[in-house]
Protein backbone atom coordinates (compact mmCIF):
# COMPACT_ATOMS: atom_id res chain seq x y z
CA UNK A 1 0.00 0.00 0.00
CA UNK A 2 1.53 3.33 -1.10
CA UNK A 3 2.18 6.07 1.45
CA UNK A 4 -0.17 9.06 1.35
CA UNK A 5 2.02 12.16 1.21
CA UNK A 6 0.92 15.68 2.09
CA UNK A 7 0.67 17.86 -1.03
CA UNK A 8 2.42 21.23 -1.17
CA UNK A 9 1.88 23.58 -4.13
CA UNK A 10 4.86 25.87 -4.82
CA UNK A 11 4.20 28.90 -7.06
CA UNK A 12 7.34 30.84 -8.02
CA UNK A 13 8.71 32.17 -11.31
CA UNK A 14 12.29 31.03 -10.53
CA UNK A 15 12.69 27.50 -11.99
CA UNK A 16 15.89 26.81 -10.02
CA UNK A 17 14.20 27.72 -6.73
CA UNK A 18 11.12 25.67 -7.61
CA UNK A 19 13.23 22.59 -8.28
CA UNK A 20 15.32 23.14 -5.14
CA UNK A 21 12.17 23.29 -3.00
CA UNK A 22 10.65 20.30 -4.77
CA UNK A 23 13.72 18.16 -4.11
CA UNK A 24 14.01 19.30 -0.50
CA UNK A 25 10.33 18.97 0.42
CA UNK A 26 9.96 15.64 -1.38
CA UNK A 27 12.94 14.37 0.58
CA UNK A 28 11.13 15.31 3.80
CA UNK A 29 7.94 13.42 3.01
CA UNK A 30 5.86 15.87 0.97
CA UNK A 31 4.42 15.56 -2.52
CA UNK A 32 5.44 18.85 -4.13
CA UNK A 33 3.58 20.34 -7.09
CA UNK A 34 5.09 23.23 -9.04
CA UNK A 35 3.67 26.22 -10.95
CA UNK A 36 5.58 29.13 -12.56
CA UNK A 37 2.91 31.78 -11.90
CA UNK A 38 -0.42 32.43 -10.20
CA UNK A 39 -2.57 32.21 -13.33
CA UNK A 40 -5.40 29.67 -12.92
CA UNK A 41 -4.39 29.25 -9.27
CA UNK A 42 -7.94 28.46 -8.19
CA UNK A 43 -8.13 25.68 -10.81
CA UNK A 44 -4.81 24.20 -9.66
CA UNK A 45 -6.02 24.14 -6.06
CA UNK A 46 -9.31 22.49 -7.03
CA UNK A 47 -7.49 19.89 -9.13
CA UNK A 48 -4.66 19.00 -6.77
CA UNK A 49 -6.21 19.97 -3.37
CA UNK A 50 -2.86 20.82 -1.71
CA UNK A 51 -2.63 20.98 2.08
CA UNK A 52 -0.57 24.18 1.81
CA UNK A 53 0.46 26.76 -0.77
CA UNK A 54 3.91 28.38 -0.97
CA UNK A 55 3.38 31.56 -3.00
CA UNK A 56 5.89 34.13 -4.24
CA UNK A 57 4.88 37.72 -3.49
CA UNK A 58 6.24 39.26 -6.69
CA UNK A 59 6.25 37.48 -10.05
CA UNK A 60 6.44 38.83 -13.61
CA UNK A 61 2.92 39.27 -14.89
CA UNK A 62 1.28 38.60 -11.53
CA UNK A 63 1.05 39.74 -7.93
CA UNK A 64 1.02 36.88 -5.43
CA UNK A 65 -0.73 38.97 -2.79
CA UNK A 66 -3.49 39.94 -5.21
CA UNK A 67 -3.94 36.31 -6.27
CA UNK A 68 -4.19 35.36 -2.59
CA UNK A 69 -6.72 38.10 -1.93
CA UNK A 70 -8.86 36.72 -4.78
CA UNK A 71 -8.65 33.20 -3.37
CA UNK A 72 -9.78 34.35 0.06
CA UNK A 73 -12.66 36.33 -1.47
CA UNK A 74 -13.78 33.09 -3.15
CA UNK A 75 -13.84 31.31 0.21
CA UNK A 76 -10.64 29.30 -0.33
CA UNK A 77 -9.02 28.63 3.05
CA UNK A 78 -5.92 26.63 2.04
CA UNK A 79 -3.00 27.74 4.27
CA UNK A 80 -0.53 30.02 2.47
CA UNK A 81 3.09 30.87 3.18
CA UNK A 82 4.18 33.93 1.22
CA UNK A 83 7.75 34.34 -0.08
CA UNK A 84 8.76 38.00 0.25
CA UNK A 85 11.79 40.22 -0.27
CA UNK A 86 13.93 40.10 2.90
CA UNK A 87 14.14 43.88 3.37
CA UNK A 88 10.63 44.82 2.27
CA UNK A 89 8.49 44.86 5.41
CA UNK A 90 5.65 46.36 3.37
CA UNK A 91 5.53 43.13 1.32
CA UNK A 92 5.01 41.13 4.51
CA UNK A 93 2.30 43.47 5.73
CA UNK A 94 0.48 43.36 2.38
CA UNK A 95 0.75 39.57 2.33
CA UNK A 96 -0.63 39.11 5.83
CA UNK A 97 -3.47 41.55 5.13
CA UNK A 98 -4.28 39.57 1.97
CA UNK A 99 -4.72 36.39 4.02
CA UNK A 100 -1.30 34.73 4.27
CA UNK A 101 -0.76 32.47 7.28
CA UNK A 102 2.98 33.15 7.44
CA UNK A 103 5.85 34.51 5.37
CA UNK A 104 9.51 33.76 4.65
CA UNK A 105 11.93 36.41 3.39
CA UNK A 106 14.20 35.74 0.42
CA UNK A 107 16.88 34.49 0.40
CA UNK A 108 16.06 31.78 2.93
CA UNK A 109 17.30 28.47 4.24
CA UNK A 110 14.99 25.62 3.07
CA UNK A 111 15.06 24.35 6.65
CA UNK A 112 13.33 27.55 7.78
CA UNK A 113 10.61 27.11 5.17
CA UNK A 114 10.16 23.46 6.19
CA UNK A 115 9.81 24.46 9.86
CA UNK A 116 7.22 27.11 9.00
CA UNK A 117 5.28 24.68 6.79
CA UNK A 118 5.15 22.15 9.61
CA UNK A 119 4.05 24.81 12.11
CA UNK A 120 1.26 26.13 9.87
CA UNK A 121 0.02 22.58 9.16
CA UNK A 122 -0.03 21.78 12.89
CA UNK A 123 -2.16 24.86 13.55
CA UNK A 124 -4.46 23.96 10.69
CA UNK A 125 -4.95 20.40 11.94
CA UNK A 126 -5.75 21.66 15.44
CA UNK A 127 -8.22 24.23 14.11
CA UNK A 128 -9.90 21.71 11.81
CA UNK A 129 -10.19 19.13 14.59
CA UNK A 130 -12.12 21.62 16.70
CA UNK A 131 -14.24 22.79 13.78
CA UNK A 132 -14.99 19.28 12.54
CA UNK A 133 -16.26 18.15 15.95
CA UNK A 134 -18.71 21.03 16.41
CA UNK A 135 -22.39 20.43 15.49
CA UNK A 136 -23.53 22.37 12.41
CA UNK A 137 -27.03 23.84 12.33
CA UNK A 138 -28.77 25.05 9.17
CA UNK A 139 -32.49 25.66 8.80
CA UNK A 140 -34.41 22.93 10.64
CA UNK A 141 -31.41 20.57 10.56
CA UNK A 142 -28.43 19.85 12.80
CA UNK A 143 -25.52 17.67 11.69
CA UNK A 144 -23.44 16.02 14.43
CA UNK A 145 -20.02 15.06 12.97
CA UNK A 146 -19.05 13.06 16.06
CA UNK A 147 -22.19 10.90 16.05
CA UNK A 148 -22.36 11.15 12.22
CA UNK A 149 -26.06 11.91 12.38
CA UNK A 150 -28.37 14.39 10.70
CA UNK A 151 -31.34 15.49 12.81
CA UNK A 152 -34.47 17.46 11.96
CA UNK A 153 -36.39 18.87 14.92
CA UNK A 154 -34.41 16.44 17.09
CA UNK A 155 -35.35 13.35 15.05
CA UNK A 156 -32.62 11.39 13.28
CA UNK A 157 -32.81 11.47 9.47
CA UNK A 158 -31.88 8.16 7.86
CA UNK A 159 -28.96 8.46 5.43
CA UNK A 160 -26.49 5.96 3.97
CA UNK A 161 -22.82 6.06 4.96
CA UNK A 162 -21.90 7.55 1.59
CA UNK A 163 -24.56 10.24 1.89
CA UNK A 164 -23.31 11.14 5.38
CA UNK A 165 -19.76 11.40 3.99
CA UNK A 166 -20.96 13.61 1.16
CA UNK A 167 -23.01 15.88 3.41
CA UNK A 168 -20.13 16.25 5.86
CA UNK A 169 -17.73 17.15 3.04
CA UNK A 170 -20.11 19.84 1.79
CA UNK A 171 -20.79 21.24 5.26
CA UNK A 172 -17.11 21.38 6.24
CA UNK A 173 -16.39 23.32 3.03
CA UNK A 174 -19.48 25.56 3.24
CA UNK A 175 -19.37 28.36 0.68
CA UNK A 176 -16.57 26.70 -1.28
CA UNK A 177 -17.21 24.94 -4.62
CA UNK A 178 -16.13 21.28 -4.62
CA UNK A 179 -15.49 19.42 -7.85
CA UNK A 180 -17.10 16.04 -8.48
CA UNK A 181 -13.62 14.52 -8.41
CA UNK A 182 -12.97 16.01 -4.98
CA UNK A 183 -16.37 14.91 -3.71
CA UNK A 184 -15.73 11.38 -4.97
CA UNK A 185 -12.62 11.30 -2.79
CA UNK A 186 -14.24 12.86 0.30
CA UNK A 187 -17.51 10.93 0.05
CA UNK A 188 -16.03 7.50 -0.58
CA UNK A 189 -17.83 4.82 1.41
CA UNK A 190 -15.82 1.63 2.00
CA UNK A 191 -19.01 -0.45 1.85
CA UNK A 192 -20.09 1.15 -1.40
CA UNK A 193 -16.67 1.03 -3.07
CA UNK A 194 -15.58 3.53 -5.72
CA UNK A 195 -18.00 6.30 -6.69
CA UNK A 196 -18.51 7.72 -10.16
CA UNK A 197 -19.58 11.18 -11.28
CA UNK A 198 -23.07 9.78 -11.84
CA UNK A 199 -23.15 8.27 -8.34
CA UNK A 200 -22.25 11.67 -6.85
CA UNK A 201 -25.07 13.34 -8.82
CA UNK A 202 -27.55 10.72 -7.60
CA UNK A 203 -26.39 11.13 -3.99
CA UNK A 204 -26.75 14.92 -4.30
CA UNK A 205 -30.29 14.45 -5.62
CA UNK A 206 -31.15 12.24 -2.63
CA UNK A 207 -29.72 14.78 -0.20
CA UNK A 208 -31.71 17.56 -1.86
CA UNK A 209 -34.89 15.54 -1.45
CA UNK A 210 -34.15 15.35 2.27
CA UNK A 211 -32.93 18.91 2.85
CA UNK A 212 -34.70 21.12 0.35
CA UNK A 213 -38.27 22.43 0.36
CA UNK A 214 -38.04 22.32 -3.44
CA UNK A 215 -35.22 20.05 -4.75
CA UNK A 216 -35.53 21.67 -8.20
CA UNK A 217 -34.72 25.07 -6.68
CA UNK A 218 -32.19 24.13 -3.97
CA UNK A 219 -31.46 26.53 -1.15
CA UNK A 220 -28.65 24.58 0.53
CA UNK A 221 -26.84 22.41 -2.03
CA UNK A 222 -26.23 24.46 -5.14
CA UNK A 223 -24.84 23.38 -8.49
CA UNK A 224 -21.67 25.15 -9.62
CA UNK A 225 -21.79 24.71 -13.36
CA UNK A 226 -18.60 23.29 -14.85
CA UNK A 227 -17.23 22.46 -11.40
CA UNK A 228 -19.47 20.51 -9.05
CA UNK A 229 -21.47 21.51 -5.97
CA UNK A 230 -21.36 23.95 -3.07
CA UNK A 231 -23.17 24.10 0.26
CA UNK A 232 -24.55 27.62 0.69
CA UNK A 233 -24.66 28.61 4.37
Amino acid sequence: MSEVRTKILVVDDDPALRQLLADYLNKHGFDTLLAPDARNLDTLIQRFTPALLVLDRMMPGGDGAEALRTLRAQGEDVPVILLTARDESVDRIIGLEAGADDYVGKPFDPRELLARIQAVLRRKVSSHAHKRNAPITFGDFTFDPVMRQLRKHGQTVKLTGGEINLLEALLQSAGKPLSRERLMTLARDDEAGERSDRAIDIAILRLRRVLEDDPKQPRWIQTVWGTGYRFSP
